[in-house]
């Protein structure tokens, strides 16, 4: 069975998906990119600024399911550009105990939804 989550503290989703769906005692949080939750203004000043806003929103999303990142077991990171990897992984890795992160892909795309430079989705588990 499976259990919506969503939290005020993180954007509201914009299209027919939900902020992230447990199923069983696996959670999977859908892409989240740096819209501000109160605003639904993108924070996009610079790539650490928006990484930053990314991970805060999945932190909130984390929380909703009575989670945290020590939970997490994979993670995807699309870019638009490779060369702001070095920025992303930094304020990426801050978020995780680097002896437990989690399994990870880091891709380039063409593009994001509005526009932005990064999105990640995450599975956790409890």
């Amino acid at each position: 069975m499976k259990k919506i989550i969503y939290t005020e503290k993180a954007p509201a989703p914009i299209g027919p998906y939900s902020q992230a769906v447990f199923a069983g005692n696996m959670l999977y949080t859908s892409g989240q990119v740096a819209l501000n939750p109160v605003t639904m203004e993108l924070v996009i000043d610079n790539i650490e600024v928006e990484t930053k806003q990314v991970m805060e929103n999945l932190k909130a999303v984390l929380e909703a399911a009575g989670l945290t990142f020590e939970n997490v077991i994979k993670t995807t990171i699309f870019l638009t550009d490779m060369g702001d990897f070095a920025e992303v992984n930094a304020v990426y890795g801050s978020y995780f105990n680097e002896k437990t992160a989690p399994a990870r892909e880091t891709v380039e795309v063409a593009g994001l939804p509005k526009n932005v430079n990064i999105e990640i989705s995450m599975v956790a588990m409890l």
